[in-house]
């Protein structure tokens, strides 16, 4: 009688090695109410994970591949600070079984760089203040997920990008912001009058200065008194050892390479009328661009285009 064929040692090996792992089951639950949530649709793909802070010319990444899940919640949560809508998610993270890679906020993460090296979903699904944000990335075994924490008014949004996980909580979508529905300029998180924009900067808070006007395709200022750039200056006149970057934005009109450097020289541009108008120290100003990476309105229409076209001042960490 012919025995059957061993297989050889090498053979097991490479059999465990190349078996798939099972996915991790995971449900988080949301520690308060959901005002809406959005999903992409799961596929078979790679994920750049963040396990340490921005390292001073990069973010720290490992590649993790398999069926990549990218989902966002906005949690009625007008009195919550951003930890206590993290540290319940962590803590289900942890009970689940996972190891904490990475958890941090705004400037230990890495502020402006570590927010525009990492994934983010567009909004209005997800939406990220530069001056206020918390991250966390965790892996148990060969599954892995982060979560992005930041605010909006008196709505908390939450992404949760997993991979390699099943057994994810379901989602409800929710349907696009309609234009009327956007908050008008000077009503957003990211906005405030100039009798507020101390206050919101001393917060650590960005602020978008939406009392500049820039046409398409354009980064000259329309002529006239801008009231928040004379409370910028007050506000570093007032302590020279404040910094401030300036982030041009753009909308998504035109070619990705262009509007980049277009949004620098928006940037660039109220830098000059700063110093040159306002006798601002030049040191205490940054001027940058991130172009259409971060919309805060809808490109479908002029309204949602004019408010992308805009420039934020991010106070930076004093040295």
């Amino acid at each position: 009688m012919t025995r059957p064929a061993v297989p050889s040692l090498s053979v097991l090996v490479a059999c465990a090695v190349l078996a798939p792992r099972p996915a991790v089951a995971l449900d988080l639950a949301m520690p308060f109410p959901i005002l809406g949530a959005v999903a992409e649709r799961p596929e078979f793909d790679s994920y750049a994970l963040p396990e340490a802070p921005w390292a001073g010319d990069h973010l720290p990444v490992q590649i993790v591949e398999g069926m990549v899940d990218r989902r966002a919640w906005r949690l009625d949560a007008p009195e919550a600070s951003l930890l206590d809508v993290l540290a319940p998610l962590r803590d289900q993270l942890r009970g689940a079984g996972y190891a904490v890679l990475l958890d941090c906020e705004t400037r230990a993460c890495g502020g402006f760089d570590f927010r525009f090296a990492t994934e983010v979903m567009p909004e209005p699904g997800m939406h990220v203040d530069l001056g206020g944000f918390r991250f966390l990335s965790a892996q148990d075994g060969g599954a892995a997920v982060s979560l992005f924490v930041s605010r909006s008014g008196g709505a908390v949004f939450v992404q949760m990008i997993s991979v390699g996980v099943e057994a994810l909580a379901p989602v409800v979508p929710v349907a696009p912001v309609a234009p009327h529905d956007l908050p008008a300029p000077g009503s957003d998180s990211g906005s405030a009058a100039p009798s507020d924009l101390a206050a919101r900067l001393d917060a650590g808070l960005s602020v978008a200065l939406d009392d500049l006007v820039f046409d398409s395709g354009s980064a000259a200022l329309a002529g006239g008194e801008f009231p928040s750039l004379a409370a910028l200056a007050g506000w570093l006149a007032a302590e020279p050892s404040r910094r401030l970057f300036l982030v041009g934005h753009t909308d998504g009109s035109g070619a990705l390479a262009g509007n980049l450097a277009l949004s620098k020289r928006r940037a660039e541009a109220v830098r000059k009328v700063l110093v040159d108008g306002y006798s601002v120290t030049p040191g205490q100003i940054v001027a940058e661009g991130v172009g259409p990476l971060a919309p805060r309105a809808s490109d479908l229409n002029e309204e949602g285009r004019l408010r992308n076209r805009r420039v934020e001042a991010v106070p930076a960490p004093t040295q």
